[in-house]
């Protein structure tokens, strides 16, 4: 009898709640992560978890941080290529909304036949990059192929939006974070190098630019912002450089919002340079604290500026 009777008051608290038109908690929908490498998911996934949100990611293969296992309610580890797969998991989960964080090594997979083994595309995501990759005219520029994901991502009632939009404190503000105050030769130089960037980011070619007495030492291409510094360093033996990193002119900010932390100010420290110039409330700052004292402690200055003429104060 206790057993029926168990039985049918959890009969009952079924019925109700499927046939309840109110809502069974306040609880928020769960939110869905793609992850790329470095530390920027597993911040996005931790401020998500502190609001009191359910996060189901799909962590990318070779790029991901394990951290995110010990964050997220689950985590399904795969190839970039099984876009499918990851809606499917997604949508399993109840996830209706999903953001992207994190770089993707955009020459390995594209240009390195041997990591399409281990990052093998299904159907739905060749259905997705045949257009772009395989037609008469490839386009395999990051706006063009980020925006047939989420055209894809839209076909099933899944929308992608930007991880900023989940932790906003990531995002730096205008001001001068650390160092010394930026020299009048700088200042120039900030201002020259911040034109030429946004004309690249317009074009889709890169996001940096390092920069010296008025002229461009190296620009970002599909390498990367630490293959540009580091070649940077070879093309300047004398150091003394700034590195300047601005959004595109229209920067959708879903994905491929420029990013700083603690590498970036190391890889500048180790080939010369001594400031980094980024834009205001556009740019992400990881691991601030860490990012901050390896800039003090290397003697490398940061400024954030909303517009290239803009003069700060150090605190």
């Amino acid at each position: 009898m206790i057993q029926r009777r168990g039985y049918g008051r959890e009969l009952l608290r079924q019925l109700t709640s499927r046939f309840s038109t109110s809502r069974p908690s306040d609880q928020p929908p769960p939110l869905g992560l793609i992850a790329g490498w470095g530390s920027f998911p597993v911040e996005v996934a931790e401020q998500v978890v502190a609001s009191g949100r359910r996060i189901y990611c799909v962590a990318i293969t070779d790029h991901a941080q394990s951290d995110l296992e010990s964050i997220c309610d689950h985590v399904k580890w795969s190839g970039v290529g099984k876009i499918g797969s990851h809606i499917a998991y997604f949508r399993r989960h109840g996830v209706r909304e999903v953001t992207m964080a994190g770089k993707l090594f955009k020459s390995e997979l594209l240009f390195q036949g041997s990591v399409w083994i281990k990052h093998c595309p299904d159907l739905t995501a060749i259905r997705t990059f045949g257009p772009c990759l395989l037609g008469s005219r490839p386009d395999s520029r990051d706006d063009s192929l980020l925006t047939a994901v989420t055209n894809t991502y839209a076909k099933k009632s899944l929308t992608i939006c930007p991880a900023t939009d989940f932790a906003p404190e990531l995002l730096v503000n205008q001001g001068h974070l650390i160092g010394k105050p930026l020299t009048a030769k700088q200042s120039r130089d900030v201002e020259f190098g911040w034109q030429v960037a946004k004309q690249m980011g317009g074009m889709d070619i890169g996001q940096s630019i390092t920069i010296k007495d008025s002229t461009v030492l190296a620009v970002e291409a599909v390498e990367g912002t630490d293959a540009c510094i580091e070649r940077t360093g070879q093309l300047c033996r004398r150091g003394g450089w700034t590195l300047v990193k601005v959004s595109k002119p229209n920067q959708d900010m879903r994905f491929d919002v420029p990013t700083i932390g603690p590498q970036t100010v190391t890889r500048v420290a180790e080939n010369g340079g001594v400031a980094i110039a980024v834009e205001a409330d556009k740019t992400i700052l990881v691991e601030r604290e860490t990012t901050l004292r390896l800039a003090k402690q290397h003697g490398v200055t940061i400024v954030a500026l909303t517009n290239p003429s803009q003069r700060v104060a150090a605190a």
